[in-house]
Formats: structure tokens, sequence, C-alpha cells
């Protein structure tokens, strides 16, 4: 085994799959942590006519935390898909069985992913600006 292909088979060892998983993971639980406090809030604190005022912040504080998260992991993705960009005007390919195509494929579907999740987390987010109230 010659050095370079020892060295592309010890970073693609340290490749994960989280990187596929987080960002849906990211939505969900945006989305439950919402829809509990909504339901909490409701049920337990202020009645079934009661003003969801300050649950939209607790819900707008999941929904910062899950944006950075979201856009961080898509900065990461694009990065990786980015990296050995082809001359301008070429286009990638991710069709090869190489450890480089597998890498930018993973960037590439981490970065759609995470994009996914952005637009999710925010149709979440404007169901607490939409909603006034616990009915």
């Amino acid at each position: 085994m010659s050095v370079a292909e020892e060295h592309e088979s010890r970073s693609e060892e340290r490749e994960s799959l989280w990187n596929l998983v987080v960002p849906p993971a990211t939505w969900a639980a945006h989305f439950l942590a919402s829809y509990i406090t909504a339901a909490i809030w409701c049920a337990k604190v202020v009645g079934r006519a009661g003003s969801l005022s300050s649950a939209r912040t607790a819900i707008f504080v999941y929904t910062a935390v899950a944006l950075i998260v979201l856009v961080v992991l898509g900065a990461r993705g694009y990065r990786r898909h980015a990296t050995g960009a082809p001359p301008h005007g070429a286009r990638r390919h991710h069709d090869e069985d190489t450890a480089e195509s597998r890498h930018r494929f993973l960037g590439l579907a981490t970065f759609l992913l995470s994009a996914l999740g952005v637009v999710a987390v925010t149709y979440a987010a404007i169901a607490a600006l939409v909603v006034g109230t616990c009915r």
C-alpha cells in the first residue's frame, strides 16, 4: 500500500455518517420541543384560551439554536463538497469509486439535508408566529 493510499484510507476512516443524521435529527428535536412546549404551556399553565406569548419565546430560542446548528452543518457539508473543485465550467461527478468522490457526495448530501432542515425549522417556527392562543 502506498503512502497516498494509506493516508486516503485513514482519512476515510475518520469520516462519519453522523453528518447525514444530525440535520434531520435537529429538525425533529426542534419540532418535538416546540410542540411539546406549546402543549404543556396550554394544558398546564394558561389553559385553553390562554396566550402563547411566553411559549413563543421558548420556541424562538429553540428555532435560533436549531438554525445555528443547521447552518454550521450545511457550511461544513458545502466545504466538503467543494474540496477539489474542478476547473471553471466543469461539472462535479460523484459516480466514481474513489474516496474523494464519496467525500464530496457526503458533503453534498449533508448540505442538502441541512438546507431542507432550515426550511422545515422555519415552517415550524412560523406556526408559533401565526397562532396566538391555545385554541
